[in-house]
């Protein structure tokens, strides 16, 4: 059985129950329609930019494959797979007209789905892309190829974990404004990400960073505003605050 297709999918089922619940628990600034517009078009740009992101971590590869196309499919990327999923989303919210923040029903969700999806990457070992480089430290793993290394599936599930319970502790003290919840999932990720390919194999397309890296700073650059205020003007993030 491949059991990393068992923990995607279970993590996009069980994911997108907790979304439904949380929508049903929590007053839903966005209508149904929209809602429903938002989330095909996350889905249709997260899967698109996944692919194009995953196949431009080796540039070289891609373009001289005989068969870019079967190249493209077979990669994948969840970084990608959220910036083009916001990417999505905000298009759609430019022609409809939508003005609310939509994120923050997914962030908790797409916390949960992600860590369980990478028990299923962890559990294919070196067939799947998510493990370090070697390392001799205590709680390395042998991915199959007789060489301790960093477990980075592990270390993810751990980073999710983390961030998702920070969050938790901060909401219950502070009442953020709408988008800020989601803001902090996708800032802390893409941090975790940038950091996480220094000690991950791959390929440097601009001097010491990789795709994965490169794609992460655009992203940081796009929350700057948020990045700003969490550093220097917290309040401004809060309800009711000027």
């Amino acid at each position: 059985m491949n059991l990393h297709f068992l923990f995607e999918t279970l993590g996009y089922f069980l994911g997108f129950r907790l979304f439904v619940y949380l929508r049903k628990r929590k007053a839903d600034p966005i209508p149904e329609g929209n809602r429903i517009w938002f989330l095909i078009g996350a889905a249709a740009s997260g899967l698109l930019f996944s692919r194009l992101i995953g196949a431009l971590e080796d540039p070289l590869v891609f373009f001289d494959r005989a068969t870019p196309w079967l190249y493209y499919y077979t990669s994948k990327t969840v970084v990608g797979g959220l910036l083009g999923g916001l990417f999505g989303v905000e298009l759609i919210k430019l022609v409809i007209g939508e003005k609310s923040s939509s994120g923050d029903l997914f962030a908790y969700p797409l916390m949960f789905a992600m860590a369980i999806g990478r028990i299923g990457c962890f559990s294919m070992g070196l067939k799947e892309p998510t493990y370090g480089e070697p390392s001799n430290l205590p709680w390395a793993v042998d991915m199959g190829d007789g060489i301790p290394r960093h477990p980075l599936a592990l270390y993810e599930i751990g980073v999710l974990i983390l961030m998702a319970t920070i969050l938790l502790l901060l909401e219950r003290r502070f009442a953020f404004k709408n988008g800020i919840r989601f803001q902090f999932f996708m800032i802390g990720y893409l941090i975790w990400r940038f950091l996480a390919e220094f000690i991950k194999p791959g390929i440097d397309n601009l001097g010491p960073f990789g795709t994965i890296q490169i794609v992460c700073i655009l992203g940081l650059l796009y929350y700057g505003r948020t990045i700003f205020r969490m550093l220097f003007a917290p309040k401004k993030l809060l309800q009711n605050v000027d």
